[in-house]
């Protein structure tokens, strides 16, 4: 019977043990047209079949992400662990090049955590950056005009001159974010962190150094992961991402190739400069 067995396919073997897998790959939060990003929408669906996949012993999640959204984060982490109560699947999350911020904050639904020695992981803080242009514009000539209904409507004008009360405002969300952030890493990690105050300082470490200080479980790859967990039958199945924009029928707007239309092609060009700022943070 055993000899017979191995002659059954595959894929109808009721001894298969199955992983699927979920990609997650850029900035998130940072949707365009061209360019989805990481977002619950842009991932439900996958996750949806991951999870429910006959014969999954567990479910993987591969992560690619300098950060981002710490909504959108969020959003995805409560989702992934909705489903790993709901169908009782272990998660096991891998790092590929970064899990960095909002994306270290979707990695902590993993019930383990694995990465390269040379992934780049933590960088648990909040940041905001700008610019100001306040002596550019006096020195080309333009007066800035701002109307409002509500006189802090406009705070934070890059344009307007920096007041200290709009500052200590931004600062109180940031540590408010922060605060939320924290909480979920020691929730999640409890009594595996380190003692050390750098950890929630947004400082970022390699893969070796994030599992010293116990913000990973491990060094090491999926496939081999997996196969000494659950042995060399096993067999990763990569859940294929939603359609994307460009099979989708247009809905009007100007045309240009199969529904591509102008003013995403001017949203993806913005997103694509910030999310390379993003990446840009870790050398990437």
């Amino acid at each position: 019977m055993a000899y017979l067995g191995k002659l059954v396919p595959k894929r109808w073997r009721r001894d298969r043990k199955v992983v699927p897998v979920v990609r997650m790959q850029g900035a998130i939060g940072m949707a365009a047209p061209l360019r989805p990003g990481i977002s619950l929408a842009s991932l439900a669906g996958p996750l949806d079949r991951a999870f429910e996949t006959k014969r999954a012993v567990a479910v993987a999640i591969l992560i690619n992400s300098p950060g981002g959204s710490p909504v959108q984060s969020r959003l995805i982490y409560q989702r992934i662990r909705q489903l790993a109560e709901k169908h009782e699947k272990p998660v096991l999350v891998f790092v590929e090049d970064v899990a960095a911020s909002g994306g270290y904050m979707i990695a902590l639904a993993g019930d383990e955590i694995y990465a390269d020695p040379s992934s780049i992981v933590g960088s648990i803080g909040v940041v905001s950056a700008g610019f100001g242009f306040t002596e550019a514009i006096k020195k080309l000539g333009i007066n800035r005009r701002v109307h409002t209904a509500g006189e802090r409507k406009a705070i934070l004008d890059p344009f307007a001159p920096e007041r200290k009360a709009d500052v200590e405002h931004l600062k109180a969300l940031q540590r408010e974010i922060h605060d939320v952030f924290i909480g979920m890493v020691k929730e999640r990690r409890g009594d595996k962190l380190t003692e050390d105050d750098d950890t929630f300082s947004g400082l970022f470490w390699t893969g070796g150094h994030g599992l010293a200080r116990g913000l990973v479980d491990g060094i090491g790859d999926l496939r081999g992961v997996l196969i000494e967990k659950y042995g060399e039958e096993v067999e990763p199945k990569l859940i294929a991402p939603d359609r994307g924009f460009l099979f989708r029928k247009p809905v009007g707007g100007i045309g240009f190739g199969r529904g591509l239309e102008l003013d995403g092609i001017a949203d993806a060009a913005i997103s694509a400069i910030e999310e390379r700022a993003l990446w840009a943070r870790f050398g990437l």
